[in-house]
């Protein structure tokens, strides 16, 4: 019984001491800062993919290098670099009739060959031409058609400062309205934030994009502005 109050004791001795080390010593006033920088986009990705579907794989593979030739042919006339177009290496799959959905044994239907490519547009006045003709070259899917800046960090450095800035003016009107003054900040930490116009998580904040099956009557693409935030919570010293 004497063994268990010890056991105890100490747990509870040792509690205390993280306790007491994970409290600052000092007042604080802790707060967030937000600022939100719109740009408009300098560059459009192209993502696609190339598709074909033939019993003979030899001819599979042929009539999908075709498409690819046409695309690559089309970037040239575009005058985009080569360091600017990907492909991405060829995929091959075996496909069969569903069986279920058709209520008879499954028939082979033949190879599926697919490539992906990615391409990105820097004179971005040029997205919709563009994207005109990547349709009519034979490109079976464009996944999607991101914009995005060239200027992201830097907008990114620019945002976070304001961001701190507005912190501390913030700070500085809470401990005003109780007669104090805020001293030397005690801790810095950004978070980051949800950008509903963003292709995918690695491009958060600097893009946003468009996606779904594409028609070359008559459409517009308006290129608007993408908004670059920042988020940062800072704690203060309390005077």
């Amino acid at each position: 019984m004497f063994k268990f109050v010890s056991l105890v004791l100490v747990i509870s001795t040792a509690t205390i001491n993280v306790l007491a080390q994970s409290t600052p010593d000092r007042p604080l006033v802790t707060v967030s800062g937000q600022a939100e920088i719109m740009v408009v986009p300098d560059e459009a990705v192209f993502n696609l993919q190339v598709l074909t579907l033939d019993k003979d794989l030899a001819n599979g593979q042929k009539r999908n290098d075709e498409v690819v030739k046409k695309v690559l042919a089309l970037t040239r006339s575009y005058q985009i670099p080569p360091e600017l177009v990907q492909t991405d290496y060829i995929s091959l799959d075996e496909r069969y009739s569903d069986e279920e959905a058709t209520r008879k044994p499954s028939v082979f239907l033949g190879y599926s060959v697919s490539k992906e490519m990615a391409i990105v547009l820097r004179d971005v006045a040029k997205t919709e031409r563009l994207l005109a003709d990547i349709f009519t070259s034979g490109v079976t899917r464009i996944k999607s058609v991101v914009f995005r800046t060239t200027q992201s960090r830097k907008l990114k450095d620019q945002a976070r400062a304001m961001a701190i800035k507005a912190a501390q003016e913030k700070a500085s009107a809470l401990a005003r309205e109780i007669g104090q003054t805020i001293g030397k900040a005690y801790s810095i930490s950004e978070e980051g934030i949800n950008n509903p116009y963003s292709a995918n998580n690695t491009t958060a904040n600097f893009s946003r994009g468009v996606e779904g099956s594409y028609s070359d009557g008559g459409s517009t693409i308006a290129l608007g502005q993408i908004s670059i935030t920042a988020r940062v919570v800072v704690s203060f010293e309390l005077h």
